[in-house]
């Protein structure tokens, strides 16, 4: 029996994130299908803040990532270059799966599997070694690139997030964060479909921990009446009570950007990110903002 501050190891989660899967309709965000997986597994709070290491990510995120590339690389799970992931065809047809075999395919075509071994022992700190492709979002260039940002000097975060924005396809973007705006950082117009546009104020952060609702809800009142919508960037993450206050019925909405989707648009958009083989930080460039 497991103790209750145990994190499981990546392949005792595979079978609770396939139906995740499956209940969230064969496709998901990474944050939607570990939020739905955690909860199916009903894992205590203590557990989900467990960090992993030094970095950004917790430890359940850091096994989740290598439950989803063990199934991809079965081909039961796909994903796009803009971090959806979803069930394959064959996922689709597939009632169940069984961790223990989509394990062993996966280590015979690394051809780590020792011949007449039918015994698999899983040991998830040995992950890295075991010749099966780093999860692209646990690679060590994006804890670099986070690191990068959270020593930005606040104006220079503040330009980076016009830049970002405008790379995005925002107009007017203005940065206001040094007039002390009631907690507003900047302001901007996005234009969908070239038609039907809308004003956005915007708050960027740069934490190293979870951004709580009473943020969220202090960035809203200091939006009051002069936004359709508010947009809050953080190089953290945010908390359960917080993505409820940003989606609560009746008030004016609010985007979130947490630090893993901001280091992937920036990836995305090629700022201060140079795509090689892996992904080289252009430091020098943020040091220019």
């Amino acid at each position: 029996m497991k103790k209750s501050l145990e994190v499981p190891v990546f392949n005792e989660m595979m079978c609770e994130l396939f139906q995740a899967m499956k209940e969230l309709g064969g496709s998901g965000t990474i944050r939607e299908i570990d939020d739905k997986t955690i909860e199916i597994l009903g894992l205590p709070a203590e557990v989900q803040e467990i960090m992993h290491g030094s970095s950004s990510k917790t430890e359940v995120e850091y096994r989740l990532a290598w439950t989803r590339t063990y199934m991809k690389k079965v081909g039961i799970l796909e994903n796009s270059s803009r971090g959806v992931w979803s069930l394959t065809a064959k996922g689709r047809e597939m009632e169940q799966i069984d961790p223990k075999e989509v394990v062993q395919k996966v280590r015979e075509m690394t051809l780590l599997k020792t011949k007449g071994v039918d015994t698999i022992n899983i040991e998830d700190d040995n992950l890295e070694n075991d010749g099966v492709d780093t999860p692209d979002e646990i690679q060590s260039w994006r804890e670099k690139l986070k690191n990068i940002l959270l020593n930005l000097k606040p104006d220079a975060f503040e330009r980076l997030t016009q830049r970002l924005l405008r790379e995005s396809g925002f107009t007017q973007v203005k940065v206001t964060g040094k007039t002390g705006d009631g907690g507003i950082d900047g302001m901007g117009i996005i234009k969908l479909n070239g038609i039907i546009s809308f004003h956005m104020l915007f708050q960027c952060k740069r934490y190293t921990g979870t951004v709580a609702a009473g943020e969220i809800r202090d960035f809203r009142g200091a939006m009051q009446g002069r936004a359709d919508k508010g947009l809050f960037i953080t190089t953290g993450k945010f908390s359960g009570p917080a993505i409820e206050e940003a989606n609560r019925p009746g008030t004016t909405p609010i985007d979130l950007v947490d630090g893993d989707e901001l280091v992937e648009k920036l990836r995305e958009l090629q700022l201060g990110v140079i795509p090689v083989n892996d992904y080289s930080i252009d430091e020098a460039w943020f040091l220019s903002i």
